[in-house]
């Protein structure tokens, strides 16, 4: 009985490598062509390795909170549309799915509140991956079998061969024209040498020769003034008077020199006119150095008697105010004349408040989707599914703003 074998399978570091080769030299639409280098790989299936692993336009990083905010966004507007939200997020469709599975099983375990090691999307020991095309390759063994080296060696052989039918045709011409070539000189050579002059014909060129005419050249009208006696600039240069540099113009270097000339010569001059600022110039120093002067302070208003003489009142009157409270005798005269000067409360410098709370958006977008997902039937009645706020205004999520408290609007007010 004959052996049968299904293609497909895990990739190998050596079929990702013939499979970049074949890109290189056969482009990205002639899958079949590809695929007949790969003995266990079908065309579809080189062709979604291309496109889902092997594209250096593919982002492998870890994902960002953005990414997450808006595939957790585009979910809500595209459920089940990963081929139409991979190119908005800017990853492949099958990163989108994983990374989404991923989010929702996430907030599960947290709203369950129990941490399990072991992840339901991992292969468990016997099963066969759907999906190797979005894996990573698997190393090369050692001992290679036998249809993998002959496989490896006859895509070498064919991707080495850069030249096709087409182009080992033109070669063998050209060594054909080259020999023609060889043996008309040394045929005229031989003739030479007996005496006989053969003058060599030369091919006609059919057409225009552009190197001794213009083509479509329009001759302009006869006006009405006489131009024969004007002068007119040359327009072909003698060229055997001509060197190399006229051709090629001024060159940097004289450029820079006869720069550097001038400078120095306005540097002269200057220091004739005026010497020190040419001299701060050279230093490299734009403009004089201020000297900064002392901080001169006003005299004070007060002495320091004064100031005694301030604090002994307050006390005195702190004290006759703490007196007439202790013997109870409370009248509206001693209130106004016994007042406490302490500092208000309004003075008091005020904290700067905190900035509002930020609730964490890809956990209620996950939590919406976990709980629209899991609904049950509509037959049942009773209220809708409660979900946390969000918004359908646009393809990508909305930004919260997160602003500093404006602490003049927030001042109490001040008598």
């Amino acid at each position: 009985m004959p052996r049968i074998m299904i293609k497909g399978g895990v990739w190998r570091n050596t079929e990702d490598e013939i499979l970049k080769a074949a890109v290189m030299k056969y482009g990205k639409n002639q899958w079949s062509r590809i695929a007949s280098l790969l003995h266990r790989k079908s065309a579809k299936q080189c062709k979604a390795r291309w496109y889902e692993w092997l594209d250096p336009s593919i982002k492998k990083t870890e994902w960002s909170r953005e990414e997450e905010e808006k595939l957790l966004h585009l979910a809500k507007l595209m459920p089940t549309q990963w081929r139409t939200i991979a190119p908005i997020i800017g990853r492949t469709a099958a990163q989108c799915l994983e990374h989404y599975e991923f989010l929702l099983d996430k907030t599960a375990q947290r709203d369950n509140e129990e941490e399990t090691t072991d992840d339901p999307r991992k292969l468990k020991p016997g099963e066969i991956d759907p999906n190797p095309e979005t894996k990573p390759a698997r190393p090369d063994p050692i001992d290679m079998d036998e249809d993998e080296l002959e496989m490896l060696s006859e895509a070498r052989a064919r991707l080495a061969n850069t030249q096709g039918k087409k182009a080992k045709r033109k070669a063998r011409e050209k060594q054909l024209e080259e020999a023609r070539r060889l043996a008309a000189l040394q045929k005229r050579r031989e003739l030479r040498a007996a005496g006989i002059e053969i003058q060599k014909k030369r091919k006609k060129k059919r057409g225009v020769d552009y190197n001794a005419e213009i083509p479509f050249e329009k001759k302009p009208a006869l006006g009405f003034y006489d131009t024969s006696e004007e002068n007119y600039q040359a327009l072909d240069a003698d060229f055997r008077k001509l060197r190399q540099q006229d051709l090629d113009g001024e060159l940097r270097s004289e450029k820079e020199g006869r720069d550097r000339k001038k400078d120095k010569q306005h540097l002269k001059r200057k220091k004739e006119s005026d010497l020190p600022s040419a001299i701060l110039q050279t230093s490299g120093v734009s403009e004089f150095t201020k000297k900064r002067s002392k901080l001169v302070l006003p005299a004070p208003q007060i002495s320091d008697a004064e100031l005694q003489e301030v604090v002994k009142v307050g006390q005195a009157s702190e004290v006759a105010r703490q007196t007439a409270e202790e013997s109870g005798i409370t009248n509206s005269a001693s209130s106004t004349l016994l007042s406490e000067y302490n500092v208000t409360n309004n003075s008091i410098a005020l904290r700067t408040p905190r900035t509002p709370a930020s609730q964490d958006r890809i956990l209620q977008e996950a939590q919406n989707l976990m709980a629209l997902t899991n609904v049950d039937t509509p037959l049942k009645g009773g209220l809708n599914t409660p979900l946390h706020e969000s918004d359908f205004s646009g393809v990508t999520p909305q930004r919260q703003v997160v602003q500093t408290p404006n602490t003049v609007l927030s001042t109490p007010f001040r008598l």
